[in-house]
């Protein structure tokens, strides 16, 4: 089942005038894409963008998970096939039926009965854990009816050259507050927002791997977006790196992150490429990814990533690249062609 549709107003309650109250970098999500809008829960923040991987990149990424999912549900069955007949012949035996689970309780020692608790109570502990913990991963993936889920994601949208894909917010979503009264929540959101439409990850990673801790693939949205563009209501263009949050005040507010039309942010992605590349030919190219993750998690953390932490944060990176024998300040300059502070916030 679908998230419940809720009003999404693009426009504000008191008219055009009130829009000279929003602030940068926020504005009014546009009235097309109102029949999207609709579909979503105000209580969340959304990102959408399009991942134009090839397919068959694709299909091998998807064909992981339904691999992982199949082999889960076939062994929970396999399990449930062999424990099954021991769970009826404990009920009967409970019933007054005796039969191999009947405990002679009269004849047993107090050893033997401890035994038998012991290994009846490993059973049931075990058996609890996969169906708690096990069985909801190959049933969300193809059952789930909250928020969709893949199977029918896949089967609604198959594999294709350009895909939309829509992530949700985790829990932090519902305590940013008032983005636009609330400079920390405000600070908060572009943070996680930064993060997740970050050049180097929409480059590096296909959509279905965008899920983390703090966002999750909303797939009954995915599904929408799609059947929207199919039924030529939503250009496909419209998709392209959007942030949306709802403001009780104004409706449904966007933030456009498309790069193409920033000449800062296409610079600052061709740093980032060259210094990978860079680090790539001298055989460090982990050093690159655990520069990313050193930023990104420090950014995510409570308190902002103000100018006190940039500066803790560089001299732990110089020191990660010091131990690895290179000099970061040095390297960025001749891979980059610029001053290593831009590579260090």
């Amino acid at each position: 089942m679908a998230p419940s549709k809720i009003s999404g107003n693009t426009k504000p309650r008191g008219g055009g005038k009130a829009t000279g109250s929003l602030s940068k970098p926020f504005k009014l999500a546009p009235e097309t894409l109102q029949p999207f809008t609709l579909f979503l829960s105000k209580k969340h923040v959304y990102i959408t963008h399009i991942d134009s991987k090839p397919r068959p990149f694709k299909r091998k990424i998807f064909a992981v998970p339904v691999l992982l999912n199949v082999v889960v549900a076939l062994l929970f069955l396999c399990r449930m096939y062999y424990i099954g007949p021991y769970y009826l012949d404990l009920l009967a035996s409970a019933l007054g039926y005796s039969n191999s689970t009947s405990v002679d309780t009269a004849g047993s020692t107090w050893g033997q009965l401890a035994l038998v608790v012991l290994r009846r109570s490993f059973t049931f502990l075990l058996d609890f854990c996969l169906v708690i913990f096990v069985w909801p991963w190959p049933a969300e993936f193809a059952l789930g009816r909250t928020h969709g889920n893949p199977v029918r994601w896949r089967w609604n949208v198959g594999f294709r050259d350009q895909e939309i894909y829509v992530r949700r917010s985790r829990s932090w979503g519902q305590h940013v507050g008032d983005v636009l009264a609330n400079a920390e929540g405000r600070n908060a959101l572009m943070t996680y927002v930064r993060l997740a439409t970050s050049p180097m990850l929409l480059q590096e990673k296909t959509g279905y791997l965008t899920m983390n801790g703090e966002w999750d693939l909303d797939w009954a949205a995915m599904v929408k977006a799609h059947a929207l563009v199919d039924d030529k209501a939503i250009a496909l263009d419209a998709f392209r790196t959007l942030v949306l949050i709802h403001h009780r005040e104004f409706g449904w507010l966007c933030i456009d992150m498309n790069l193409g039309g920033n000449p800062k942010e296409e610079d600052r992605r061709r740093q980032v490429f060259a210094f990978r590349d860079a680090l790539a030919a001298v055989g460090k190219e982990d050093l690159f990814f655990r520069w990313i993750e050193i930023v990104q998690f420090e950014a995510s953390q409570p308190g902002g990533f103000g100018e006190e932490k940039q500066v803790e944060v560089a001299q732990r990176i110089r020191d990660l690249f010091q131990a690895n024998g290179l000099d970061f300040d040095e390297f960025w300059r001749e891979s980059v062609g610029s001053e290593a502070s831009a590579g260090l916030s």
